[in-house]
């Protein structure tokens, strides 16, 4: 699975907007929007959306509160 499409999946899931995630990374809704396009991130990026989405990052996605892996 794409890195954009797990980001897109859990953003959907704990019903947050691509706007408001890019505010709790400190860039705009556009910036990220753009990276999500190219699908294209660095590891603190990937490292910080997994922090501001309340999960944990090892290359994958953990959701800390069920476990469940993307």
């Amino acid at each position: 699975m794409a890195m954009t499409l797990k980001i897109k999946t859990i953003l959907l899931e704990r019903g947050m907007t691509i706007k408001e995630l890019a505010e709790k990374i400190g860039t705009t809704g556009n910036n990220l929007s753009n990276k999500l396009s190219r699908d294209n991130f660095s590891e603190k990026e990937l490292r910080d959306m997994a922090e501001a989405l309340n999960c944990d990052y090892d290359g994958i996605f953990t959701y800390r509160d069920t476990g469940r892996q993307i």
